[in-house]
């Protein structure tokens, strides 16, 4: 299954960059996307093979200057990996202190950089998955389990699972398989900004099971699992990567 061609969203930094690195050892042909040409640029230029795209993955544009590369220079996509999204959080304040106002930034923003990209770059690259064979993979989160604290991440993070299971029923027929990958907490990324506090963190480490956090490359791992040949009968799932910690000590 060498030189199969692999779209990353979010595929310059943290998970989707440790991502594009696990298929690039195959052989396989990362397209990073995100909306910084420069940091893609420089995670290319890390990469052999790789290519950058850069997109503003919340507009329909975006996700159509993505599908016009792919149809260019490949035809179709074997994986399509969902890495982008984030933390609404570290976005732009709203214009407002309207309470009311603040609601409706929050769960907008967490929305369009959570569901609406991966949403979008879905669509735009459908028709364009390979058949038999293709895989679509989400990342979740603990949160959609648990919540966040401010219910906006959670839910735009839960919100791709029910997406994920209709997709994998449509496309189960063409030999597509569809499943979600949903971390706790990961160093290494930019998730938290400059919010996590030590004591934080150790307090989400006391929560696994096995006593440490997660890393990008544990993550990279199962997503580069459930996009080959061993998982084909694997769809439909939500594969939790978090040392126990959804479970509780």
């Amino acid at each position: 299954m060498a030189n199969r061609t692999v779209v990353i969203s979010g595929g310059g930094t943290g998970i989707g960059f440790a991502t594009a690195l696990a298929f690039a050892r195959d052989g396989d042909i990362p397209v990073l996307v995100g909306r910084r040409a420069e940091v893609l640029d420089h995670a290319a230029k890390a990469i052999e093979g790789a290519v950058a795209c850069p997109a503003d993955l919340t507009e329909p544009e975006g996700a159509a200057r993505v599908a016009a590369l792919v149809a260019e220079r490949f035809g179709t996509v074997d994986v399509l990996a969902h890495c982008a999204g984030g933390n609404g959080g570290l976005e732009p304040s709203a214009a407002s202190d309207d309470p009311l106002a603040v609601a409706q930034h929050d769960w907008t923003v967490n929305f369009r950089i959570n569901t609406l990209t991966a949403v979008l770059l879905t669509e735009a690259l459908r028709d364009r998955l390979a058949a038999p064979g293709g895989r679509v993979l989400f990342l979740s989160s603990i949160a959609a389990y648990r919540g966040s604290g401010s219910g906006s991440y959670a839910a735009s993070k839960a919100a791709l699972h029910p997406y994920a299971f209709d997709l994998a029923r449509a496309l189960g027929p063409r030999g597509v398989t569809v499943n979600v990958v949903a971390p706790g907490l990961i160093d290494d990324t930019e998730f938290f900004g400059d919010s996590m506090t030590p004591a934080r963190h150790q307090a989400r480490v006391d929560e696994t099971l096995n006593g440490r956090a997660g890393t990008p490359g544990d993550v990279a791992e199962t997503i580069h699992w459930l996009a080959s040949h061993a998982a084909g009968h694997v769809t439909a799932q939500v594969v939790q990567v978090n040392g126990g910690a959804e479970r509780g000590r």
